[in-house]
């Protein structure tokens, strides 16, 4: 895939006025130089959502979100990648470059979704004229809304229906095999995949059709859910069925329901449930759960009471616990045996279903409980055996409220457990306070101090006419400060929000993102000044290291340990270093 110039991002960015593209989507109120809100991310009482138009991104104190202009249109409107760029850049005028939006829209990929549309096709126009498979949609309530909204079709008996209706020439065959529609035996034989079954067309995030799920009408049929095999635009652990229909539902989506089969989101959808998506036949993978919290904070996992269903449960636990971030919740339901959501709704509709999400057992309760089901609690050892197994598991949570509660819970049953320390960071820490009761803030590094004018005030690196004086420096966060100046140098128009979007994903984002939304006394021209006196003291520094490094050398093999090169460094040092 062609990336997109950094410069063109940049622009574009630049362009665009942030307060006016959130604040079409967000209720903003000016609050001194920035505006504020309640975060759309996740629910509050008072405000902490914060839109800087001067740095050109966004902070909520509250759960951490923030980003730019890009990356709120990725989070709040779920757009991808390459789908914000392009909203971006129509809302200024501008126009993706020619070579990147080619080689992204991918020549070899359109045939197939192509071939993916046109079967979609023919499979809803073999529903229309096939009065069993409209039968048995009547006989489960589908109407014809959601027959519509779900592209639902029929795949019609023979081995070459499909094969013969859109496979004109060798190409066309090749591309139909190459996306899943033709099988080949052993003999090398070409063949329909689907045959006599209920096709539901699977969506990816853009809408397109890239796979199919085929289910009998009958039990005694064969398999009773057939899916499409993984092809280049289909990879079934990356996917969920309904999450096309659902964000067309939803502007912000309140909750996600994970259910196991594509007639159950049919039939939630049916009787309001219109949250509800599928995994693919598969076991909730990692990406299924980054998907899940991306589009919903809350998500609830349905699933049979049976030890079957506790551990597809426990399985979906493990891909979760990772990305337990502050603010979002997993929740599971059981339902009673022989019982599944479509059952469920029928009897009971969508206030029923409800109430029973309701019921669901959060996250917490479950990891406890299916850890303690064979254990003691009353002994000494079965606590020490609930500690073994529940410390791995909890040190996957990432820092933040939720952690430290889990850890706290496990030190409630079992007595054991003090919080972790948290990671040391990138950036090199202020002096700590003389006391926990003092309100005055403590004192910053030179470093952190440089770099918090710099994402205050992008400019200032400019004023940086060379950065060797410091390169040599060995202290925390000078290779960082080091890379921020290089970055505005090279991009010498780049703001607070374009700067920090070049660290997204990257360990120092969090820390920079904070030191970014602080508010620093002062102006410009204070900053400036500050900034390069920095700079120099950094300079003295390097300067004082290095004559410490020689007059160690010369303590442990005399003059005679240097170079002439390095003895005249050494006097030179000698009279700088007084300056």
């Amino acid at each position: 895939m062609a990336r997109i110039p950094d410069a063109f991002i940049d622009d574009v960015l630049a362009r665009t006025d942030i307060v006016e593209l959130i604040g079409a989507r967000v209720p903003l109120k000016r609050a001194g130089r920035e505006y504020g809100a309640r975060c759309p991310f996740h629910d509050e009482r008072s405000p902490s959502f914060t839109v800087s138009p001067t740095k050109q991104f966004y902070h909520c104190f509250g759960c951490g979100a923030h980003g730019t202009a890009l990356k709120f249109l990725m989070e709040y409107d779920r757009l991808e990648f390459l789908d914000a760029v392009e909203e971006l850049a129509k809302r200024v005028g501008m126009e993706v470059p020619r070579e990147t939006r080619q080689h992204n829209e991918n020549d070899e990929a359109r045939p197939m979704y192509a071939a993916l549309d046109a079967a979609a096709a023919f499979f809803r126009a073999q529903l229309a004229s096939t009065p069993k498979a409209r039968a048995y949609l009547d006989r489960r309530g589908v109407d014809a809304t959601n027959r519509e909204r779900f592209a639902i079709g029929w795949a019609p008996e023979g081995f070459d229906t499909l094969k013969n209706a859109l496979g004109r020439d060798e190409a066309a065959l090749r591309t139909l095999e190459r996306v899943g529609m033709l099988s080949k035996s052993d003999s090398g034989r070409v063949y329909d995949k689907f045959r006599e079954r209920v096709m539901f067309p699977i969506h990816d995030r853009r809408g397109r059709v890239i796979a199919f799920g085929g289910r009998v009408l009958a039990k005694d049929d064969g398999p009773k859910y057939l899916n499409s095999p993984e092809t280049p635009l289909f990879h079934k652990g990356r996917e969920l069925y309904g999450l096309w229909q659902v964000r067309q539902a939803h502007s912000k989506i309140p909750r996600l329901v994970v259910v196991e089969g594509y007639m159950d989101v049919v039939s939630l959808f049916q009787y309001g449930v219109d949250t509800a998506v599928a995994t693919l036949g598969t076991a909730t993978t990692p990406d299924h759960a980054e998907l899940l919290f991306r589009n919903a904070a809350d998500v609830y996992f349905c699933f049979d009471g049976d030890n079957a269903g506790r551990k597809a449960a426990w399985r979906a636990l493990e891909s979760v616990l990772p990305r337990m971030k502050d603010g979002r919740q997993a929740f599971f339901l059981f339902l009673p045996d022989g019982e599944d959501p479509d059952t469920i709704v029928r009897s009971e509709g969508a206030a029923g279903f409800d109430a029973r999400l309701q019921q669901a057992t959060p996250l917490s309760q479950f990891l406890f409980d299916s850890l303690a089901v064979d254990i003691n609690l009353a002994t000494l050892d079965g606590k020490a055996r609930l500690a073994e197994r529940a410390k791995p598991l909890l040190a996957q949570i990432p820092d933040g409220a939720f952690g430290d509660l889990m850890r706290q819970r496990l030190t409630e049953l079992t007595g054991v457990g003090a919080r972790a320390s948290a990671p040391d960071s990138h950036l090199p820490a202020g002096r700590p306070q003389a006391s926990a009761r003092t309100s005055a803030t403590p004192k910053r590094s030179l470093v952190r101090s440089a770099i918090s004018l710099l994402l205050q005030q992008p400019g200032l690196g400019l004023e940086v006419e060379s950065t060797a004086g410091f390169e040599p420096l060995r202290q925390p966060g000078v290779p960082l400060l080091l890379e921020l100046i290089a970055l505005v140098r090279a991009r010498p128009d780049i703001n607070t929000g374009a700067l920090l979007e070049h660290f997204a994903g990257r360990e120092e984002e969090s820390a920079l993102q904070k030191l970014a939304a602080q508010s620093l006394p002062g102006d410009v021209a204070a900053w400036r000044v500050e900034f390069v006196d920095a700079l120099h003291q950094l300079t003295r520094q390097t300067r004082q290291q290095r004559v410490e490094e020689l007059n160690l050398r010369m303590r442990e093999g005399g003059m005679g340990a240097l170079s002439e090169d390095e003895k005249a460094e050494w006097r030179e040092l000698q009279v700088t270093s007084r300056k």
